[in-house]
């Protein structure tokens, strides 16, 4: 079924507020099944800690630092170590056994903890085998929003929009909001909204009742290795979604077949009043899904997305004429500054690569993706998860198809970087920081 929707381009100004701390909600006790979370304090386990709190589990993690999430739980009365050598884990098992060690993908055979998990002979698993149990455990029905491009933003979205009708949710979004805590279980829900990702083919864990599908792009090569493992994994995705929405161009390139749901035709964005193309269109994608689902009426649906507060690190203002961003792909970038320049007819960018063996794969797309920014601050890739064998390319390989190289200027993290982001700023440009690495929190340490 097409949908086809007048879009008329619309210029907006919009400014995404600073994330204020939310209400504390209620304390987490020990439960019938009691789980251990390594890596509690990160974007993914953290929000599933919280949902398993709400769910009556017994909860208890550990991690290296502190961070936003890790401070939550402890409000909350989690027991957290910020030690991973297995001594934590073996002293709460002692005192309370603990039933299942829940692990992110990046943590290795060899890890301390999960050797200590094993050797006690505890159930070990990633977040989304929790997830699913909750999820069918307490009947709820799956709302997964996947994607290369814009899950988080769109999942905030369908969470705020939902909370702004009233209707009860149950969510798990992987960054900070103002509206509420980043996961949590709501046991009047009927819904469960999940930023579905298909890093470490987390996706295929799950069998949505509907899904959202917000964009194709090849990404994720030490995962999958060609392109067309990915699409074929997007593909066995929507088969074993019971409905999805999607855009025609993407399914023009997956050749997916839905059980149920809509296509949409490319050129139908709802007329909404949010800054940036690629906001607009998720917009559309949450207001066809609360069209789908019978949930509000179009007129409620609109000023709900269109009070969208926006979420951490997703365009997010950290002080006058600076932004954060957490994207890191060509397309993201291109997608960004076209936003920034609806804010601010002057942009200059830091630009964090991540990833040398992303960096491998998306060089090609490195060129006019930077056109709408007058400066481009380019500094080298953050390392993480890496090929050895793969040679680390250099600022200068990678911006050598730039089609505007003359606005790039090689920088580091140091304070010449941070003098030019202050003249920038001065002179009345909009500085946008984007990338997956330091960056962020380099920019915060510098604005306390």
């Amino acid at each position: 079924m097409d949908n086809l929707v007048n879009h008329r381009k619309m210029f907006v100004f919009m400014v995404f507020f600073s994330i204020p701390p939310f209400t504390l909600k209620k304390r987490c006790y020990t439960g019938t099944m009691n789980i251990f979370f390594s890596g509690i304090g990160g974007v993914g386990i953290g929000p599933l800690a919280e949902i398993a709190c709400d769910a009556h589990y017994g909860v208890s993690g550990s991690d290296l630092q502190e961070s936003p999430f890790t401070e939550v739980l402890a409000d909350r009365g989690v027991p957290i170590s910020f030690s991973q050598d297995g001594s934590f884990l073996r002293a709460t098992h002692e005192q309370t056994p603990v039933d299942w060690y829940i692990h992110t993908a990046a943590l290795p055979a060899d890890h301390p903890e999960l050797l200590v998990a094993k050797e006690l002979g505890i159930r070990t698993g990633k977040r989304d085998e929790l997830l699913a149990q909750i999820i069918k455990e307490k009947n709820l029905k799956l709302i997964a929003i996947s994607g290369t491009h814009g899950k988080t933003t769109t999942t905030g979205m369908m969470v705020w929009m939902m909370k702004q009708l009233g209707i009860p949710v149950s969510y798990s979004i992987g960054t900070r909001v103002s509206f509420g805590p980043s996961g949590t279980f709501d046991p009047a829900s009927e819904y469960f909204v999940y930023e579905c990702d298909e890093f470490d083919r987390n996706f295929l864990h799950f069998h949505p009742f509907l899904s959202l599908l917000t964009s194709i792009d090849y990404d994720h090569p030490d995962v999958y290795p060609t392109s067309a493992d990915y699409v074929a994994a997007f593909r066995q995705f929507i088969s074993q979604s019971q409905a999805t929405i999607m855009w025609h161009a993407d399914n023009t390139d997956i050749q997916a077949t839905a059980k149920d749901g809509w296509i949409l035709g490319d050129d139908e964005p709802t007329e909404l009043r949010l800054p940036g193309a690629h906001n607009r269109r998720n917009a559309t994608l949450v207001a066809k899904a609360a069209e789908y689902l019978q949930l509000g009426n179009a007129e409620t649906v609109k000023n709900a997305l269109e009070s969208f507060p926006g979420t951490s690190r997703r365009f997010e203002k950290l002080a006058d004429n600076l932004y954060t961003d957490y994207g890191h792909h060509p397309v993201e970038i291109a997608a960004t500054l076209q936003m920034a320049r609806e804010v601010s007819d002057h942009v200059a960018l830091v630009y964090q690569p991540h990833q040398n063996v992303r960096q491998h794969e998306v060089r090609g797309l490195y060129t006019d993706c930077f056109e709408k920014a007058e400066l481009v601050y380019w500094l080298p890739t953050y390392l993480s998860r890496e090929d050895p064998s793969l040679p680390i390319l250099t600022p200068e390989e990678l911006t050598q198809n730039i089609t505007n190289k003359t606005a790039v200027r090689l920088a580091g993290l140091d304070d010449q970087l941070w003098d030019a982001i202050e003249q920038a700023r001065s002179q009345g440009m909009l500085v946008l920081a984007m990338g997956a690495g330091t960056i962020d929190s380099w920019l915060r340490q510098r604005l306390n």
